[in-house]
Parts: C-alpha cells; structure tokens; sequence
C-alpha cells in the first residue's frame, strides 16, 4: 500500500473514530440534558391538598420546580378559613407546610385567580403539568321554598365569617334569637354549634375574628338544635368533637331517649370508632336522665331521624324519617322545630372557574379518573398533564389527614408518568410570568402574617387576621 492509500486509509479511520465520539458525545448531551431537565408543575389552590402534593413532588422529583398559584393572597386554604379557633392544635399542620414554601424549588403567586387572571390554557402552555387543587367552595342546598331568606344561612358562611375569609366580614348573622337550628351532623355543624355556646371568654384567646366576638358577646342563642336524616350509628361528627361538646362549661347535652331504641344491642357488631362514639352517646344518655337543668345554662340538642321538609320564620318543619337498608325514608309524621336562625349543613361542591376544565355541575367535581383528569368522560380518554386532588377531585370528604393521603396519592401519579413518558418534559416551559399584575409572593405573606401576630398579642390572641384584600396587599408591599 502506497503512501497515499495509507494515509487515504488513516483519515478514514479517523473520521469514523470522530463520528462515533461525536455521535456518542451527542448522545450523553442529551441524555443529561434530559437528566437535568427543569420540570415545571404548576399547583392551583394554596389549601392543605396544594401544598401537600407540592411536599411529595419536591421531595421526589430533585429536578422539578413547584409554582403554587392562589387566589387570595394568604395561604393555607381551609387550614387558615375552615379549622375551628379553637382547634389551634390543627392547624400546627402550617409549620409543616411553610418549610415547604421555603423550598428554594417553590414559589408562591398569591392574588392570582385561575380563570380571571390567567386561563388553564396559559398554565398548560407554561408548565410540563399542571394539578388543580382550588378546593370547594360552594354549599348544597335543601332545595325548599324560603330557603333564601334571611335567617337561613349556610354553615360554611359562618365559619367564613368567624374565621375572617375576605368578604365574609359582611354576613351579620342574626344571633337576637334564641334557638338555632342546625341541618347536618357533621364535623362542621357540631365546630359551628359548639362555637355559638361557647364561653366567650375562651373564645377571647383564639383567633376569632374581632367583629365575630363582638357578634357572640351579644348573642341570645341559648339552645342549638342539631338534627340528621339518619340514626345515631350514622352520626358524621366524631368522638374528638362530641368529647368537647360533653365539656363545655355551663351547657347541657340533651338526647331523645326513642332515638337510641335498639341501638345498645348493635353495639357488639360495630367497628370500634363506631363502637366508641356509640359507647360515649349512651353514656352520655345515661347521665342526663340523672342531672337536672341548670337555670341559665344553654342545651346542645342532637335530634336524629328528621329530613328537612319546610321552612317558616320562626321554625322549620322536618319529616320523620325510619331506616331501610341504613337509609333514611320519610314517613307522614312530622315534627317542628323552634328555629330563629337555620344554619345548612348539608355538604359543599366545588366550582367550575375555568371553561377549560372538564367538570361535572351535577357532583360539583371535575371528571378525574384516579386523580388523572379526563379528556372525554364517555371514553374516560386522560387529558395528559392535568391532575386533580383534593375536594375538587373527591368532594367534600374527610378530615385533614384523607387530603393529605389523596395528595400524596395523586403527586405519585405524576411521577409515574412523567417516569412513564406520558407526556413530554424534555422541552423547556417558562413558568409563570404576570408582567405588572399585584402578585404576593411568599416574602409577602410573611409580612402579612408577622402583621396579624403582632396585632393579636396585644388582644392576647394569636393573631388578628386581615379580612380586607386591598389592605393585604398593601402590608405585602404589592
């Protein structure tokens, strides 16, 4: 082989010793590049669903970046709006969620509303996913005549009022009468109850709004009146609730003896939650047949098996139902109540606050297979991407620690599929960028909430919250 064939020869070699380092070269670039790749999740809704999901992605996902959008400009959702004052303890559940706020891979957009102020269709152009978690914020109805005047308001609006949800400063519940009526025995109906016979001087140390113990220093309420469609086996408050009702200081638990007919010779067959609350219900039963009425002290009054029927200005008529197959069916035999104020207490729904979301009006949710929210309900075709948890997803069920597990549930489900290919992560998306818009960030919110605490200690309180958004944003520096 001449000298020219050798070197012909050689050069050949080489090239295709440097495309193939060039090929393989190419190929790592891209494989790291993919490996480092920011993914971008988007979560709607600062409540405990938002921010627990945002934990389990930040922890799992080294490589993603969570951007938290609210509608309001403070955070936590019901943590903040719907626990009890009086349950402090529940809403130690905040420290957990700060540390994640602090996560230098989360940012926080307060007074941001999905639907007004950016559409789902931004967001998905924005973000590799996006998960809606803005909760429920609507109330189920009784659907009866006079259901909308005055004297009847929902549950949930006046735990917003106590609570200081912007704009329920306005609602100025009528407390000038003396019975309260409240439709519904769940967790909520009994916090609302035991809100309106408590002592106001316990009230005085929790973060009570200010207008709302003004309100409740005036109140004429003596007896509340608390009534379920069901029997007491099927009572939805808990023992942690019934416990402190059995212990408020100067009121009186009264039950209808005919209401637990039967019901001690079940027992053996309950579970043991059931078993205990039942257990604790006919104790309670027991002693009051011992106990005689106390002048000036008010009475809590659990009344079972009565479906709303009608509502008058001072009373409101129930149907008397009975048990079929752990159902309750109304009979002809009716009952009235004393009711100056009818509190509903019948469950929420969730709203639909952007045309882009595939929901179901009728259940008040959006169509969602498993967390994973559907293109077409008929074909139960996933829109990939889109994701759903928390009452938004389930309804209204369960306490703090069913979000949290459901949370944790549908943030796996997004691991999985961005791990599966599901949809497409390896091109870059901007994130969320409002231009002039008077977005809190969570420095702001930090100034808010140092402004709350230190105005309630000097009211011996935990803080005083702000109920005005313009003065929120102002605090925050917007």
């Amino acid at each position: 082989m001449n000298f020219t064939s050798n070197f012909l020869c050689c050069k050949h070699k080489l090239l295709n010793i440097y495309s193939k380092s060039f090929r393989t070269s190419a190929i790592t670039l891209q494989n790291v590049q993919q490996a480092t790749a920011n993914k971008r999740i988007c979560i709607v809704g600062a409540g405990p669903a938002g921010f627990y999901a945002a934990q389990y992605l930040l922890k799992q996902l080294s490589d993603c970046t969570v951007d938290i959008v609210e509608k309001l400009p403070v955070p936590f959702g019901l943590v903040r709006f719907g626990v009890a004052p009086d349950h402090p303890e529940v809403k130690n559940v905040i420290n957990t969620f700060t540390k994640t706020a602090e996560n230098p891979r989360l940012r926080f957009f307060g007074n941001v509303t999905l639907g007004t102020d950016i559409s789902l269709q931004q967001l998905r152009e924005r973000y590799h996913a996006v998960l809606l978690t803005y909760g429920a914020d609507q109330d189920r109805e009784l659907q009866l005549e006079n259901e909308q005047q005055p004297h009847v308001i929902s549950a949930r609006k006046l735990v917003a009022w106590y609570n200081g949800l912007p704009g329920a400063e306005h609602l100025k519940p009528d407390l000038s009468g003396r019975d309260v009526t409240i439709v519904g025995q769940g967790n909520v109906a009994v916090d609302v109850a035991r809100m309106l016979l408590s002592p106001l001087d316990s009230l005085k140390i929790t973060d009570t709004t200010e207008y709302a113990l003004a309100a409740l220093a005036e109140s004429k309420v003596e007896r509340v009146h608390l009534v379920g469609r069901r029997g007491p086996l099927q009572a939805a408050f808990t023992i942690k609730e019934l416990r402190e009702m059995l212990k408020l200081p100067k009121v009186q638990t009264c039950w209808r003896a005919d209401d637990f007919a039967g019901i001690s010779d079940q027992l053996d067959k309950l579970q043991r939650p059931r078993k205990r609350l039942t257990e604790l219900m006919l104790k309670s039963l027991g002693e009051q047949s011992q106990s005689k009425v106390t002048p000036g002290s008010k009475q809590f009054l659990p009344v079972f098996l009565r479906a709303p029927k009608a509502i008058a200005n001072n009373e409101m008529e129930f149907a008397v139902t009975q048990l079929q197959d752990n159902a309750a069916v109304t009979t002809t035999e009716t009952e009235r109540l004393p009711a100056d104020l009818i509190l509903r207490s019948i469950g929420y729904k969730s709203s639909c606050v952007d045309t882009g979301i595939n929901f179901n009006a009728a259940l008040g949710q959006v169509c969602n297979l498993q967390g994973r929210v559907l293109r077409d309900s008929t074909t139960k075709s996933i829109e990939p991407g889109l994701y759903v948890a928390g009452w938004l997803g389930t309804g209204p069920t369960g306490v703090i620690l069913t979000t949290m597990n459901g949370a944790f549930t549908v943030a796996k489900t997004i691991c999985d599929d961005i791990a599966a290919n599901t949809f497409d992560t390896s091109t870059s998306k901007p994130g969320l960028e409002l231009g002039n818009m008077p977005i809190v960030t969570w420095q702001g919110w930090q100034r808010i909430d140092k402004y709350e605490t230190e105005a309630g200690k000097s009211r011996g309180k935990p803080r005083e919250k702000i109920v005005n958004i313009a003065e929120m944003l102002r605090i925050a520096g917007v």
